[in-house]
């Protein structure tokens, strides 16, 4: 007998947790859509539920004036965790995932998304005397910017 696959989002509604499944895509991987207050919580439960696996974490600007997304692929689901732009704050997942140190400071550097809780949040790719953030979509690039120390 073949057993079925039962999807997170379908796990959350059965166990009365809020969620909104954004559909599967083309390799039919799930992908739920979250809140930021309860993403830390919900982090745990995907976890303990099986999904102690954390691919990779991202980030993008949905549209200019917008919200701001981070995104974590799991093993069979896609997570995506809305900020608004004007307090860009989602609750850093190091600590379950610890694939997410790096990554939640990449997302950081280039978009200004602040991961509470991330031991060491400062930038990574940009010099510190960078201001801004080069990924967001209303960002303006300087025509000119002398690099210090550079030799």
């Amino acid at each position: 007998m073949k057993k079925m696959q039962v999807h997170l989002s379908d796990w959350l509604v059965k166990h009365e947790l809020i969620n909104r499944s954004l559909g599967f895509d083309c390799r039919g991987i799930e992908t739920l859509q979250r809140k930021t207050e309860d993403w830390d919580s919900i982090a745990v439960i995907s976890y303990v539920y099986g999904y102690n696996y954390l691919r990779s974490q991202c980030a993008y600007d949905v549209a200019p004036g917008g919200f701001l997304a981070s995104v974590y692929h799991q093993n069979t689901v896609c997570i995506k965790v809305f900020a608004p732009r004007s307090n860009p704050q989602t609750p850093s997942v190091f600590w379950i995932w610890r694939s997410a140190y790096f990554q939640e400071r990449e997302s950081y550097d280039m978009l200004g998304i602040s991961y509470e809780n991330n031991p060491r949040l400062k930038c990574i790719l940009m010099p510190e005397s960078w201001i801004g953030w080069p990924l967001r979509k209303d960002s303006i690039t300087p025509n000119f910017y002398e690099i210090q120390d550079a030799h």
